[in-house]
């Protein structure tokens, strides 16, 4: 997409059109990845329970890698999608080299996790108390070294990603992240079962073609980026770095890193209060990381939704349109209310059958004690997920707005958000209603109470930055320097 037509695209187009041509694709694609999740929960769970609650437990590492990989792509797109809506495209080109440094540092970061810590990490997360410890303790290790010490795909899709994206180049971004999970996806039952002639790997498949898949992705995203995309081509005349654009990305992309990386902190703590009914455990372990995966189907949307209203928001904050700005956050808002109340509509009238698709195919290839984890699994899951999905709506305005301080540079309210919710609030109610009331059951409604809190300091947070920084903007373009 040409420069004049782009901006264009993002300066003029009417709202209600220009969020669904950005959004849609990112969405479709985040939809795919949540496919992908669940698809790949279902063959893990049906190769045994035991391996479920090995990737459950692992869950909160490959978090963490997710986390600083997604959490630095929101710094640069953050960055990128303001200079070049201030006219700096030389600056822009500069800022993405930068952001690809820091996305590969990462790499290196999880490189030694996998090569030299995944034993004394996960022998810390296994709970003494579950069944099977040393089955589970000794797949989980399997799994995490795998895709930590393979992660280059991952940083690497993911910087490319953000690149199509922040150009408004989404249907190409959808692209390089579907493949992926589809790649993905059909190589699950080669790889874990032993199809096609291929030893059956069991659950180092499942952490196989994750990796695979990702590589597919970040190839796919290397070749579009250099070849359909020129805004943003990488070239070597644009590589050197630059203190003041790394700090850029890092203002924004840090507290990204650590709002999304507290969620990891959040499930190991869950997990561990879980894992501590004794009668239950692994069962309840298991329905929180299924919950995880079904709810994607509903946050992916509007996350892909926010992941387009970055560009979208950025781009008219930096040239100072504050119309659009405010047109922006009201379509986000309306079509992400609309996602999550069909979400809660679909976990209050289905949960059986939702959860019925991980129990049966558990209960179908377990032994006995594995059987009876997957009929706990579907009793526990039922209420869980009627319990959790009535929390969807306040979710739904806490991340419209957090996206929004994302894109015009004020990345801390968020981090301030997430810290509140899913360690001030969340894993304390968790652990109270526990000891208050001594049931599994209990514990779910601590979601909806931190949700509830969230959205109150969102809120409050919101009314600031519109004092502060979007009201006071008008029609006239930034006074800069061309490139």
């Amino acid at each position: 997409m040409q420069h004049n037509e782009r901006s264009r695209m993002l300066g003029e187009m009417p709202m209600r059109h220009l969020v669904p041509k950005l959004s849609v694709p990112i969405m479709v694609s985040m939809l795919v990845q949540a496919m992908y999740n669940v698809v790949d929960s279902i063959y893990v769970s049906r190769y045994s329970a035991n391996a479920l609650t090995a990737v459950s437990l692992a869950y909160p590492v490959q978090m963490l890698m997710v986390a600083l990989s997604v959490g630095m792509g929101v710094g640069i797109n953050s960055l990128v999608s303001r200079k070049l809506g201030a006219g700096l495209k030389k600056e822009s080109r500069t800022a993405s080299w930068n952001g690809l440094l820091i996305e590969l540092t990462g790499f290196l970061i999880f490189l030694c996790v996998g090569l030299f810590l995944t034993g004394p990490i996960m022998e810390s997360l296994v709970g003494q108390t579950l069944a099977n410890r040393e089955t589970i303790l000794e797949m989980s290790k399997t799994y995490l070294s795998i895709v930590t010490t393979w992660s280059l795909g991952v940083f690497s899709a993911v910087f490319f990603e953000r690149m199509l994206q922040v150009t408004g180049s989404s249907v190409l971004s959808m692209i390089t992240q579907m493949s992926g999970a589809v790649v993905n996806i059909v190589l699950d039952p080669v790889l874990i079962f032993g199809r096609l002639g291929l030893p059956a790997m069991g659950i180092a498949g499942a952490a196989v073609a994750t990796v695979i898949g990702q590589f597919v992705s970040a190839v796919l995203g290397f070749c579009f980026n250099q070849f359909k995309n020129p805004e943003l081509r990488l070239s070597f005349a644009y590589a050197r770095l630059d203190p003041e654009l790394l700090w850029g990305i890092l203002s924004v992309g840090f507290p990204s890193v650590i709002m999304q990386a507290i969620g990891s902190v959040m499930n190991l703590g869950m997990n561990r209060l879980l894992g501590s009914f004794t009668d239950v455990g692994n069962a309840a372990v298991n329905v929180l990381n299924v919950y995880f995966k079904l709810q994607s189907f509903v946050f992916m949307p509007v996350f892909g939704l926010g992941s387009g209203m970055l560009a979208i928001i950025g781009y008219n904050f930096g040239a100072r349109n504050k119309k659009r700005v405010y047109e922006g956050l009201r379509v986000a808002l309306s079509y992400s209310v609309s996602i999550m109340l069909v979400g809660t509509l679909i976990f209050q009238l289905f949960p059986e059958q939702l959860m019925g698709i991980f129990s049966s195919s558990a209960a179908g290839a377990a032994s006995e004690s594995e059987a009876q984890i997957a009929r706990q699994m579907h009793d526990i899951g039922v209420a869980a997920l009627r319990t959790i999905s009535l929390n969807f709506v306040f979710a739904a305005v806490g991340i419209t707005l957090s996206n929004i301080f994302q894109a015009v540079g004020r990345g801390v309210y968020s981090l301030i958000i997430s810290i509140s919710r899913q360690l001030l609030v969340l894993l304390p109610a968790a652990y109270l209603l526990k000891a208050v009331f001594g049931t599994v059951g209990a514990v779910w409604w601590s979601f909806a109470i931190a949700e509830a809190v969230s959205l109150v300091i969102s809120l409050s947070f919101f009314r600031k930055c519109d004092r502060e920084m979007i009201a006071p903007l008008d029609r006239q373009a930034p006074k800069n320097r061309p490139s």
